[in-house]
């Protein structure tokens, strides 16, 4: 009995501790919070910019002419010569004889021709005067009554005319045949495949080359529904003397950098299935003469870059690229030193601005330094490039 008294003892002791310290922890005031202060983020600044500008949109593509032809005969024969113009790259001038056809059975067939005219016409006379007598014959003979005009000789005159007609038609033919022996260049170009040679027989079925016009070459530029916008250029455009944009072309030809100049003259009513752009083609007046580049041609095949020119101003807001985030967001700090996340309409970009045509006004600060964590209402306080370089001259020189 006496061992458990004293084993309850110290139990009874800690038990009353434990009751006395909860009871003063109880009896203890609570202490004040103190609420946290939000951390102002000190952030660098700039000034939108208003700017009336003419945008420009870079594209690329490759140089084709406008005019090209598979060249071919329209009679069969013989060829007997072909001029030094029609070979791979020569340049030939319009109407210039390229190929020459054995003419001999066209020449004769001339000869008929005039041949038969000939006799058509003998033919033709001599059923006129053959009515005239048959008139005559007739009024002597029956001067009561009517003639038919089989009588009077009118229905063979008739034929007799046909047939000169007929014979006329076939002397025109017999002449364009001959004509044709000889083939000409429908036009100013260059030859850029030939396919014959001398002794060969053709017929019009035969392919002889493929020609090309150099008055003047086309370049597909493919754009974006954007890049339209900039240009201010509507699917289906087709241009005027006043409203065509220019194009700066440029390619490196012989490690030298050469530059032509051309306008947009339409652009295509459909969207391309396969890349899902718009296509617009540029013309090149006279690439090879007066169009080249130091007598250096826009030659067809060639890949350029082109430089399009918007055909009108347009009033935009000038920002520094950095200000762009995730290709369509701007921060803004408004005047009570909130941070203020902005949509904006990205007309163009450049490594240092960026043109937008909505979302941003004149003077308003936008945000050019990298924000780590943002919120709609974020406290900030806007530093400008010169008002940070001051407070860093200001801890140099205390230092």
């Amino acid at each position: 009995m006496k061992k458990t008294i004293k084993l309850l003892i110290p139990i009874a002791v800690l038990v009353g501790c434990v009751f006395i310290v909860q009871a003063m922890v109880a009896a203890k005031p609570t202490p004040e919070k103190t609420p946290k202060a939000q951390r102002v983020v000190s952030l660098y600044v700039d000034e939108a910019i208003s700017e009336s500008l003419q945008l420009t949109v870079n594209s690329h593509g490759e140089v084709k002419p406008k005019t090209e032809i598979n060249l071919t005969s329209l009679v069969s024969g013989q060829i007997v010569s072909i001029s030094s113009k029609f070979a791979e790259g020569a340049e030939f001038a319009k109407n210039e004889s390229l190929i020459k056809i054995d003419d001999a059975a066209y020449k004769l067939a001339v000869i008929q021709a005039q041949a038969q005219l000939a006799s058509a016409k003998v033919s033709v006379e001599r059923e006129m005067a053959n009515s005239k007598i048959k008139k005559e014959q007739w009024k002597r003979k029956n001067s009561g009554s009517k003639p038919t005009d089989f009588a009077l000789n009118k229905p063979q005159i008739a034929e007799a005319k046909a047939n000169l007609k007929a014979a006329e038609s076939e002397l025109n033919n017999a002449k364009l045949n001959l004509a044709r022996t000889e083939i000409k260049a429908p036009f100013q170009g260059r030859v850029m495949l030939e396919n014959i040679g001398i002794g060969q027989y053709i017929t019009p079925a035969t392919d002889l080359g493929h020609i090309f016009s150099t008055d003047v070459v086309e370049v597909r530029l493919p754009l974006t529904d954007s890049q339209l916008v900039e240009l201010n250029l509507p699917m289906g455009f087709m241009a005027n003397d006043n409203n065509a944009p220019i194009v700066n072309f440029s390619a490196i030809v012989g490690n030298q950098n050469h530059n032509w100049q051309g306008r947009i003259i339409r652009t295509n009513a459909s969207i391309d299935k396969e890349s899902r752009l718009i296509y617009a083609i540029a013309e090149v007046i006279d690439p090879y003469g007066t169009g080249s580049d130091n007598n250096t041609a826009l030659a067809v095949g060639m890949y350029v870059s082109a430089s399009i020119e918007s055909n009108k101003t347009q009033d935009t807001m000038v920002l520094p690229r950095l200000a762009l985030r995730s290709n369509n967001k701007v921060y803004v700090v408004n005047d009570d030193s909130k941070l203020e996340i902005r949509l904006v309409n990205v007309l163009s970009t450049t490594d240092k601005f960026v043109h937008i045509s909505s979302g941003v006004k004149a003077g308003e600060k936008v945000v050019t330094s990298t924000v780590p964590i943002v919120t709609e209402g974020m406290d900030v306080k806007a530093l400008t490039k010169e008002e940070a370089a001051n407070i860093v001259e200001t801890i140099k020189s205390q230092g």
